[in-house]
């Protein structure tokens, strides 16, 4: 296997060296060696400006780094990798605004400053979302259920605070997080209280508060039939009615050897229906998922007792594994380019294996290896067969 590898590398290195344009690539640092072969690292530029011409290349980060800052690896990869950021959860509504009326900006000032520090596309994550939404939300004072009245005003309030705050120096926004429950409604408290019509509500204020920020619906398992034809119907009353949605947001949370085609499915329907097509939160498990679990869900609380079964590689990926993360990162960037006049962005839901959000979902305890960064942020395989796709 090491010798399959080797002739790989070596390959990809003649390749290169036989390049003649090479005049405007971006050097990587000796600070990217791969892990795989400690020597040489076969890219000669970096994530977001080998996919300048196609699209934005993002990655989520933690309040720990946006608001404490960054140095060294962590930060030289931020600079040369991405020309996106997304906030993992300082502009939720649950850190937010906690008390009715009482708004917390100290971290999301932190994010944002940080992104324009750094000259990245910033993004707000998210508006509205059934998850991490205080309580009082949709209460009155009494602990009685709001009405549809009140819910709206509360709603507005918070989508205008938070929008304004920051109008002209976000990219884009989250408006609307999972709305949407396999081919029905989510039969969250926006919905029994409001109605449907709560998302429409939700991105006339975002638009009101920033007419020139791009607005987004985002949701996983976008790339299923039933969800996505109910994405493409919620687009069409949005338009009919004459509300603004810029781009569709698949989260992109897959699995070793998820269906290509079912993705470009949802590419091609949601780009029909006139909107931009986002890959958000992009991961990869190579981990087994326990039974009746959908390895390409992200259902917060869909969780599963720990079993040593399905945490096969606490100690290192095998070779064998690591060909199959980057055989399935590279249908996925292939993809990604033959359909680059939809696609805007393309954003990692973490930096670094140890970072991600996998090692404890739907198991918690877990070792995944889901992103194109190790554990101590060297690039793995899947970087390399990634950045040579257009060879």
């Amino acid at each position: 296997m090491k010798s399959i590898l080797l002739l790989f590398k070596l390959a990809i290195l003649l390749i290169v060296v036989a390049c003649d344009d090479t005049s405007d690539a971006v050097v990587v640092d000796p600070i990217f060696v791969s892990p795989i072969d400690s020597t040489v690292t076969t890219s000669d530029t970096t994530l977001f400006a080998y996919f300048e011409q196609d699209f934005l290349v993002g990655v989520a980060l933690p309040v720990s780094m946006t608001s404490n800052g960054v140095d060294g690896k962590i930060e030289r990869l931020i600079q040369t990798q991405f020309n996106s950021i997304v906030d993992e959860n300082c502009l939720k509504p649950i850190y937010i605004q906690p008390q009715q009326g009482q708004f917390n900006f100290t971290d999301a000032d932190k994010y944002v400053q940080f992104g324009e520090t750094y000259d990245k596309k910033i993004i707000g994550h998210t508006l509205v979302w059934h998850s991490q939404v205080p309580d009082w939300m949709f209460v009155d004072n009494q602990g009685n259920e709001v009405d549809r009245t009140e819910l709206l005003s509360r709603m507005k309030s918070h989508i205008t605070t938070t929008v304004g705050r920051y109008k002209g120096r976000v990219h884009g926004w989250d408006v609307v997080n999972e709305a949407i429950d396999g081919g029905s409604w989510r039969n969250s408290k926006w919905y029994s209280i409001i109605g449907p019509d709560f998302i429409d509500s939700a991105f006339h204020y975002a638009a009101q508060a920033d007419p020139n920020a791009e607005l987004y619906y985002n949701d996983y398992s976008m790339n299923s039939s039933s969800k996505r034809a109910k994405v493409v119907e919620l687009v069409n009353r949005l338009k009919s009615a004459g509300i603004r949605i810029d781009a569709v947001g698949m989260q992109a949370h897959y699995s070793l050897g998820v269906s290509l085609s079912e993705i470009e499915q949802s590419i091609q329907a949601f780009a029909n229906a006139g909107v931009s097509v986002m890959f958000t939160e992009l991961d990869v498990s190579v981990l087994p998922w326990p039974p009746g679990v959908d390895p390409n869900s992200a259902e917060i609380g869909n969780d599963a007792e720990y079993d040593e079964k399905y945490n096969p590689y606490s100690d290192s990926l095998p070779e064998s594994v690591q060909i199959q993360l980057a055989d399935t990162y590279k249908g996925l960037f292939e993809l990604f380019c033959t359909h680059s006049d939809k696609i805007t962005r393309v954003t990692f839901w973490g930096l670094n294996d140890g970072m991600s959000w996998k090692n404890d979902f739907p198991v918690k305890g877990r070792t995944d290896y889901p992103l194109l960064f190790d554990r101590n942020n060297d690039p793995k395989l899947a970087y390399e067969y990634v950045l040579n796709i257009k060879k």
